[in-house]
């Protein structure tokens, strides 16, 4: 039972590994579309798509006799609000391993998604739908938070029916590994936000935002770069800031209760009376955790957040990007960040979404950031020297991201000229 600090505080040193046990996950989101009328898919659309992708070796997974997604060996595909699907990958060693699980995942999604005439797109937001136009499902969870999230944020419907992020989890070996871990990872969101955008068109029309999913994310209720995450923050002060921290929703006996009236200590106090005044379990703090909608957030892992979904070309790119600076090279990285101002760093933040690579962050604009990070990326991976059966290394995994600083030029870029031609819907569709 979670009663006291100490309890979650634990929980966070339950994550700590040994280097050389350290996993890589990788999480991407997608959206589908109905070729026939370039409408986002139904719920009955999804369960023939899930039904084909049994064939794959993939097993139900069920709530209330509803399919809400599929799992296999330690993989989960899951269904989000808007019937964006995410996969949900295994734990691995290195990113070889994670970009051929996305490989395999990918060519099992598109033979299904061809035989159902349904179509892929690889945006950080719907370039297409209204959010009236957004079909839902069944999952009990997102019926609650469709009520309670835009209380607190206006573009929470938004975040929830019409983005798709990709994610990165990451482990730490000790206390003080995370505290820098953290922190840099908090300090390079605006670099992130520049370097993977690809949001660029809403509503078939451009956003003038490069990365329009990074800013509804900073209007996401529970969402957010805190400033808190700027400093050397510990797991004690992570454990003050959640039990500080609104409960989106308690599951109690396979019912969802809306947590609007709590923080986390309420519930840790034993008074909520809705429920018996029971206090939480692990399963209860683990959901509180994964309901914290901020840029990172910490599990027993590290959940790195601020990057839009991208297509084949970008998706191991962004994984490789952050495992050359966190896995091999974290004490350059940290010595660089630990230098910058914080109020620097969150306004370069606020502006990322709009200004790209020309937003300024202590005196230079994020091209040259990015450049600068992508070096120290590069050298990482080149100390980590994990070959593939080519015999060559991660680094060819930043390809991608060299290509996009040399020539200035993001995925969002791309899709405005691509589809500025002649707007043409298929132009935003995955080839």
């Amino acid at each position: 039972m979670i009663e006291k600090k100490d309890a979650i505080i634990d929980y966070f040193k339950s994550g700590i590994k040994n280097t050389k046990d350290f996993k890589i996950g990788v999480e991407h989101e997608k959206f589908l579309f109905n070729n026939q009328n370039n409408k986002r898919i139904n719920y009955k659309k999804i369960k023939e798509m899930f039904s084909a992708l049994l064939e794959f070796g993939w097993n139900p997974v069920l709530e209330k006799e509803n399919i809400i997604g599929l799992n296999k060996g330690g993989k989960n595909i899951t269904l989000e609000p808007g019937n964006q699907i995410e996969l949900s990958g295994d734990k691995l060693n290195h990113i070889h391993e994670a970009c051929a699980e996305s490989h395999d995942y990918l060519f099992e999604l598109k033979q299904v998604t061809k035989k159902l005439n349904i179509s892929i797109v690889s945006a950080g937001f719907d370039p297409i739908s209204k959010l009236e136009e957004i079909p839902n499902n069944p999952k009990q969870r997102y019926k609650l938070m469709t009520k309670d999230m835009p209380i607190g944020g206006k573009l929470s419907l938004d975040m929830m029916y019409r983005t798709c992020g990709t994610q990165l989890n990451i482990d730490y070996n000790s206390e003080n590994d995370f505290i820098k871990k953290f922190k840099t990872i908090n300090s390079i969101v605006p670099i992130s936000i520049a370097l993977f955008a690809n949001s660029s068109i809403v509503e078939k029309r451009k956003s003038n935002y490069l990365s329009y999913r990074s800013k509804v994310w900073q209007n996401t209720s529970r969402g957010g770069l805190p400033k808190l995450f700027l400093e050397n923050l510990d797991f004690e002060k992570y454990a003050d800031f959640i039990i500080n921290f609104p409960i989106l929703f308690i599951q109690h006996k396979e019912k969802y209760l809306s947590g609007q009236k709590y923080k986390f200590k309420d519930f840790m106090n034993g008074s909520i009376t809705e429920i018996n005044n029971r206090v939480p379990t692990q399963n209860d703090l683990s959901t509180h955790l994964s309901t914290i909608f901020t840029e990172n957030r910490l599990k027993k892992y590290i959940e790195l957040r601020s990057m839009d979904t991208c297509g084949w070309d970008c998706l191991c790119s962004g994984p490789a990007f952050y495992i050359g600076m966190l896995y091999g090279n974290l004490n350059e990285v940290y010595e660089l960040v630990s230098k910058w101002d914080k109020d620097k760093i969150i306004n370069a933040y606020l502006e990322a979404p709009k200004k790209g690579f020309n937003t300024q962050l202590m005196g230079k604009d994020l091209l040259y950031w990015s450049s600068t990070l992508l070096d120290i990326s590069r050298k990482g991976l080149e100390k980590r020297d994990i070959l593939n059966k080519s015999g060559k290394n991660e680094t060819l995994f930043l390809n991608h991201l060299q290509k996009v600083i040399d020539n200035k030029t993001t995925n969002a870029d791309h899709m405005i000229n691509k589809f500025s031609k002649n707007e043409d819907l298929s132009e935003l569709y995955d080839k």
